[in-house]
This record gives C-alpha cells, sequence and structure tokens, in this order.
C-alpha cells in the first residue's frame, strides 16, 4: 500500500476534492484514509471547517466507525475474519494465535511498525473458512501453522 504523507496542504487537497459530493463527510473521511493510510487526528478541524460540521461531529464518526484508524497502520496489514463460518472452523483459535504471535490485540501495530493486525466480521470466504486477508489479498484455509507461514512470508 503507497501512501502519501501526512501534511495539512495535502489533507485540505483531498478535502477539497471530495468536499462536493452530497453527504460528504464519510466519503471525506474514506478519501483521507486512502490517502494517508489513516485519518490524522489534525485532520479533524479540516474536514469540520471545510463542511461547516462541528469537530464532535467529525470526531465522533472517526471515532465510532472501526474502519477508521487514527494511527498510520504498518507495512503490513492482516485482517482475520471472526465471521460465524471461520469461527465455526478454528477461527477463534486462529485469532487467538495471531495476537500471540504479533504480539498485539486487534487494531495494533508490531512495535517495529511492520504489521497492524485487524479483525473482519465476513470476508466472504466462508466455504475455505478460516480466512485472513494480507494487504488486500484474501486467503483461505488459515490454520494456526499458514498464519506463520503467511506472516513470514
Amino acid at each position: 500500500m503507497t501512501t502519501t504523507e501526512w501534511s495539512v496542504e495535502a489533507g485540505t487537497r483531498v478535502i477539497a476534492e471530495h468536499a462536493g459530493v452530497r453527504g460528504p463527510l464519510l466519503p471525506v473521511l474514506h478519501a483521507l484514509q486512502e490517502e494517508f493510510g489513516y485519518v490524522d487526528p489534525a485532520a479533524v478541524p479540516l474536514v469540520a471547517k471545510e463542511l461547516n460540521l462541528s469537530r464532535a461531529d467529525v470526531h465522533g464518526v472517526v471515532t465510532f466507525y472501526k474502519d477508521f484508524r487514527t494511527t498510520p497502520p504498518g507495512a503490513r496489514t492482516v485482517a482475520v475474519c471472526r465471521g460465524e463460518a471461520c469461527q465455526s472452523r478454528g477461527g477463534h483459535e486462529l485469532a487467538e494465535h495471531a495476537q500471540a504471535r504479533l504480539g498485539v490485540r486487534f487494531g495494533g501495530t508490531t512495535p517495529d511498525g511492520g504489521t497492524t493486525l485487524d479483525q473482519v466480521f465476513c470476508l466472504g470466504m466462508c466455504a475455505l473458512s478460516p480466512a485472513v486477508m494480507v494487504d488486500g489479498r484474501a486467503i483461505g484455509r488459515v490454520d494456526v501453522a499458514r498464519f506463520d507461514e503467511v506472516v513470514d512470508a
């Protein structure tokens, strides 16, 4: 994932590009996250000003939706599916192992900045459960040993 380094100037440009759409708050926040890899807390007052919203409104949306992150992600993002089909096929053990293996809870990034561990609640790969997604690439039939192979690759 290639992202731009956060700056007020770059953030203002992204906001301006999306501010004209109907109901612009979510599209603006998604665009910021796509551009920078996260929604920098410094973007909140910029978004609020440009969209004529309160800072509290913008902050509330950023913190309510778990898809938005407020810190830069690791160089690689690993997401473990926590949906029912995956849970029924060893997903709980896989989730516990992933957190122990990487030494972070879901939503965290390893101290070296190498990997961010996330959870999702369906990857649509129920027939291939349990599943993980690594940098946007879905991988099915992942057990503990396969997880270690994927993380080490």
